[in-house]
């Protein structure tokens, strides 16, 4: 049979090398600043390597992970099949480590973990065929029936069976050894390999009637208190002074065994291995996917090119923060376009300006992975990459200085960010005073104007914002992007974390963080009277 390859998320192999070779550059570090490591947690593959900005991938997967949505059992189905390819690839990593030992039930037992993985995605897969709508699905089913149904994997189906039944029937084994005049051992080997287990006598009656040949499956001494009071050492050189003889007895069978089983495995169900990361990435999205949208919105999202620079959605939310709280999360409308390609977003603390700032990239994030995006409609041109500064703790600050540390990192962005990229700072420049910070941030911004990437700058500094106009006059003259301004909102004293598409009015919102720490001149006479 010919060997095959299949992808549940790229559409053939050649997208798949494609995307390997020019997949985004969003970094594990990114991953863990905006949350998504913590809701989307893989263990046997890197998260960042399933990014891709090719229209036609993510269009695959969203096909996917529909099937995956509508077909409970078909999700069911991959979280029973994902054990079992993982005991396949830790027995692959046992062969290599231990070439001499245990080689032989090694081999069988892989060949018998891949029959039983390829016979439960036919019993699993075979019933759904109807109802499957993803290409990629349907060609794993029509694989899976085609293998299974085949006269050569019934051939080799019949040749396991007798093998094991040699293998798995083996009770006990005979040892023989040889004595020198003095009744010391000289030699020792197997004699033979039995079906039965041996049984212990009643020694004396045994000596004293030396009838040792009848009762050839009958102890009368132990060579060794077996497993008790031995070392961890003793017990491994007995192990494997068993195994190696057990596997000389089989080793002509092993031998013809070994070259059908890799020649069956590589040829035609090697693609089951390489498919476990999909499996565990798939399963894990949905399990996201499922979470979310028992109490928020969640759609798949229409992929625009790349060059269209589109980001068009409405009732965003952060999904990092609704698998935290059980009650609806505040949803916004947000968009970049010819008059805001970057913003300045603004407003109180703790008013929802980090929320939203880690929400757009999550979003941009979980469309270039084929999920489903927090949001109840959405518009989406994929970026080549996703570069942050956030709040960081003092790493690197005894030489530069923490405001010296924030300046490299910013600059480091400019050696990779393009016109498709998106950059999101959030309080960045917070380590020096508002006059010095405003400056270096209309420095930025007028960099990132010319750059023409999308992005927010989340920040504290007000003062910023009126720069904004000087900003674009300069820049726009050379061709820049134009940058606008965003405001977290307040409505009647009170947080409504709406983000609202305006000029800040002026106020600090300096009373507004007096009241929340209780320094205002009121509480602080509320406190003096109480004296």
């Amino acid at each position: 049979m010919q060997k095959r390859e299949i992808s549940l998320i790229y559409p053939d192999p050649q997208m798949q090398e494609n995307n390997c070779q020019g997949n985004p550059n969003i970094s594990d570090e990114v991953l863990e600043e905006l949350g998504l490591n913590s809701i989307l947690n893989l263990k046997n593959s890197r998260l960042c390597d399933f990014f891709t900005t090719d229209k036609a991938v993510i269009e695959y997967r969203q096909e996917v992970f529909k099937d995956l949505l509508e077909n409970d059992e078909l999700c069911k189905l991959l979280i029973k099949v994902n054990p079992i390819l993982s005991d396949i690839s830790e027995l692959r990593r046992l062969t290599i480590d231990n070439e001499t030992s245990d080689t032989y039930l090694y081999s069988i037992t892989e060949i018998e973990l891949y029959v039983s993985c390829l016979e439960l995605l036919y019993d699993g897969l075979k019933p759904l065929m109807s109802t499957l709508k993803s290409k990629a699905f349907n060609e794993l089913a029509n694989l899976v029936i085609e293998l299974t149904e085949s006269d050569y994997y019934n051939e080799l189906n019949q040749r396991l069976k007798e093998l094991t039944s040699r293998v798995r029937e083996v009770k006990s084994v005979t040892i023989g050894v040889n004595l020198d005049g003095r009744l010391h051992p000289e030699s020792a080997g197997v004699l033979s390999v039995n079906n039965e287990y041996f049984k212990s006598g009643e020694l004396l009656q045994k000596i004293l009637r030396l009838d040792f040949k009848s009762n050839e499956y009958t102890c009368i001494a132990s060579l060794v208190p077996f497993k008790k009071g031995q070392s961890d050492n003793q017990q491994s050189a007995l192990s494997n002074a068993f195994n190696n003889a057990l596997n000389t007895v089989f080793k002509s069978s092993m031998r013809s065994w070994k070259s059908v089983v890799h020649t069956y495995i590589l040829e035609n169900a090697d693609f089951l291995i390489k498919l476990m990361p999909e499996i565990e990435f798939l399963v894990k999205g949905v399990e996201l996917i499922k979470l979310l949208t028992e109490a928020n919105p969640m759609c798949y999202p229409v992929i625009m090119p790349m060059e269209n620079k589109v980001f068009d959605v409405k009732g965003i939310y952060n999904p990092a923060v609704a698998t935290r709280v059980e009650e609806q999360m505040i949803q916004n409308d947000f968009a970049f376009d010819d008059d805001g390609v970057f913003y300045v977003l603004s407003g109180p603390n703790r008013g929802g300006k980090s929320v939203i700032t880690c929400a757009v990239g999550l979003t941009f994030a979980l469309c270039q992975l084929g999920l489903c995006v927090p949001c109840e409609s959405a518009i989406i041109s994929p970026v080549d990459g996703i570069y942050t500064h956030f709040p960081s703790g003092a790493d690197d600050t005894i030489d530069k200085g923490r405001l010296g540390e924030e300046c490299a990192r910013l600059d480091e962005i400019f050696d990779y960010v393009t016109e498709h990229s998106l950059v999101l700072l959030d309080e960045s420049l917070s380590s020096t005073g508002s006059y010095e910070a405003s400056y270096i941030a209309s420095e930025i911004l007028s960099g990132i104007s010319m750059v023409g990437c999308r992005g927010i700058f989340s920040t504290h500094l007000h003062e910023l914002s009126a720069m904004i106009d000087d900003i674009n006059e300069r820049c726009q003259k050379n061709g820049g992007a134009k940058i606008d301004t965003l405001v977290a909102g307040i409505e009647e004293g009170q947080r409504s974390f709406k983000i609202i598409r305006q000029k800040p009015d002026g106020k600090s919102y300096a009373k507004d963080i007096a009241d929340k720490y209780g320094i205002s001149y009121e509480h602080i006479m509320k406190k003096i009277r109480k004296k």
